[in-house]
């Protein structure tokens, strides 16, 4: 039998390992930036076009290659960050596979132009899927430019798969957040559709955090710090009341590194033990650093993930300042009273004991004594009471009538009171409702999720729903990239009653609201929607609508535990079954559940 194993061609490995690599424009993004942060570039530029389908351009002022550098980066597994098999537990650059910019030239059209600091010329690549078209001397100022056009241009496939261009920009912004945020001491800027979306001048890292995500979140932060042999933790955690439904600000750092590590979020959740609502989710940007000999980073293509040689004992010290760091935060005062003067303790007590108090009590003093003369009575009281000994003859009682009909105290005259209810409460949580086979269980919660589902449903079809006008508008603040999600759905929440206006590009103000909601459910229900976006990455169409209502249902509904009376309990019943799909919750859950009489007898058998 012929030999069958043979050597992959060079362009096609490097679209195997593209696929690793390359997932979509963001993963671009990150291995570009962090190639600029490895040239050790101060200013770093970030140019994005049609979500970085048709370009993506990173500009630093780092220092350069040489024209033979600039050739060899695009080879496989040529890289200048490692030199030995030792060199990968003693890392301290961004990348160092040598995969990523021949993964990313294998398919699309690299532009590539660099110059050193000491060479009056720079240098020109241009590459098209793993092909060389041509190198060239290039005048062109210190540092590197390189554009990535048409991505995926000879995979259409994969290119097919890619999300829309407002869910592939948030993925981006969230990349860029998080090369950000690691590295307050550079200057970054990103434009998209030459549009500017974020200018950040060199700060410090609170600095830093406040920029991305808005004015508001200065007050938010809590400050962490915590230093020992094994790990150095710093940064901020959110106040406990600041939490949210969804997971936006949550950023673990290991050594300027963003890592996803769910032993180390569950670390820092049980810090907030007790503080925050169930289902909500506290913020943070916590920088650890430790010995590179101690942590193993090369676990994953997109480096990621992080393996700990001592994970419990960092877990411990993660929960214990975080934990410290919020007690701190509670004992402080709210408000610094000024000391009044006037409550000094006078120099001349100074060292004087305290005397003790004496208590002086009439001992003469009986209770069943008789009462005193009504000459010592007060002659204004004596005035009020002339006349009552006397007996007042013009009062005939027998004259009196009353009234024959009983005051019964009903509003509705005629009307038996009720002795019987039809429906019953059970844990404040179920309602009972009595058939003639039995009887209807009905979980309340997502009867009324079914409720508001289909209402809400309609009206964004529709778009005819009612809107409750706020006396005063409410101003709500989100991170940038929250704000874009709610952008997406404008104009669906409008058609459900919501009124809002885009004033800042952190802040939104509320006008109107549904009928149906109160206010002080704004904040949950649209933190629940920008969750449900983000995790459930909606296209355009009925499916987004479908989401929305979904959501919303699900955050106004009432809440488990909630009392009813027996006419709130006989309306819901009766909006339910009005339902087109009464038996099931928006997300197909059972809404009820009969039991039959035969079920209870067999109970008793």
């Amino acid at each position: 039998m012929a030999d069958i194993i043979k050597l992959l061609p060079d362009h096609v490995a490097n679209q195997i390992a593209a696929g690793e690599v390359v997932q979509r424009p963001a993963s671009v993004v990150k291995e570009l930036m962090e190639n600029s942060i490895d040239a050790q570039a101060t200013e770093i530029q970030l140019i994005v076009k049609d979500s970085g389908k048709t370009l993506i351009q990173v500009v630093d002022n780092g220092m350069g290659m040489s024209g033979t550098d600039a050739r060899l980066s695009f080879e496989r597994h040529a890289t200048s960050k490692i030199k030995s098999a030792e060199d990968l537990f003693n890392l301290h650059t961004k990348g160092f596979r040598g995969e990523a910019l021949a993964s990313i030239a294998a398919i699309a059209h690299v532009d590539l132009k660099t110059k050193q600091e000491d060479q009056e010329l720079g240098s020109r690549l241009q590459i098209e899927g793993s092909k060389v078209i041509s190198q060239d001397v290039f005048v062109t100022p210190k540092g590197t430019s390189i554009s990535v056009k048409n991505l995926f241009f000879n995979i259409p496939a994969r290119r097919n798969f890619l999300k829309s261009d407002a869910v592939e920009t948030r993925h981006i912004i969230d990349e860029f957040h998080r090369i950000a945020l690691a590295h307050p001491k550079i200057k970054f800027s990103m434009l998209h559709n030459d549009s500017k979306v974020f200018d950040l001048p060199v700060s410090n890292l609170r600095k830093r955090i406040v920029t991305i995500f808005g004015s508001k979140t200065n007050e938010k932060l809590v400050p962490v710090s915590e230093e020992t042999e094994i790990v150095k933790v710093n940064g901020f955690v959110i106040k406990p009341e600041f939490s949210k439904r969804s997971r936006g600000e949550q950023f673990f750092f290991v050594n300027d590194r963003f890592v996803k590590c769910p032993y180390l979020h569950h670390a820092l959740v049980s810090a907030y033990e007790g503080l925050i609502k169930e289902g909500a989710f506290p913020g943070y940007f916590l920088y650890l650093y430790l010995d590179t000999k101690s942590i193993d980073i090369n676990i994953h293509p997109t480096k990621t993930e992080v393996k700990f040689d001592n994970e419990q004992a960092i877990y411990a010290m993660i929960r214990s300042t975080v934990k410290h760091s919020l007690g701190q935060f509670s004992i402080a005062p709210a408000i610094d009273f000024n000391t009044d003067v006037q409550l000094d303790t006078p120099y001349e007590y100074h060292g004087k004991k305290a005397s003790q108090p004496t208590i002086e009590v009439d001992r003469n003093f009986n209770p069943f004594r008789s009462a005193p003369s009504k000459k010592s009575a007060n002659p204004a009281w004596e005035a009020m009471y002339v006349g009552l000994n006397q007996e007042d003859k013009s009062l005939d009682l027998e004259e009196i009538k009353f009234e024959s009909e009983e005051v019964t105290g009903k509003l509705f005259e005629g009307k038996k009171e009720e002795t019987h209810k039809s429906t019953f409460q059970i844990h404040n949580k179920y309602i009972i409702s009595p058939i003639k086979s039995g009887m209807l269980v009905i979980h309340q919660n997502l009867a009324h999720q079914r409720i508001l589902y289909e209402e809400i449903l309609k009206n964004i079809t529709v778009k005819e729903a009612l809107s409750q006008q706020l006396l005063f508008p409410i101003s709500l603040n989100f991170s940038i990239n929250e704000i874009e999600v709610l952008k997406q759905v404008k104009e669906q929440l409008e058609h459900t009653g919501f009124m809002m206006n885009f004033s800042k590009k952190d802040e939104i103000a509320i006008s109107g609201i549904p009928v149906v909601m109160k206010e002080d459910r704004i904040q949950p229900v649209l933190e629940q929607i920008i969750k449900d976006i983000r995790e459930e990455v909606p296209e355009s169409g009925f499916s987004q609508n479908d989401l929305l209502a979904r959501s919303m249902s699900k955050n106004m509904a009432i809440k488990t535990g909630t009392p009813l009376n027996g006419e709130e309990q006989e309306h819901l019943i009766n909006q339910l079954f009005a339902c087109k799909e009464p038996s099931v919750s928006p997300t197909n859950k059972p809404v009820m559940m009969t039991i039959s009489s035969n079920d209870i007898d067999k109970k008793f058998n």
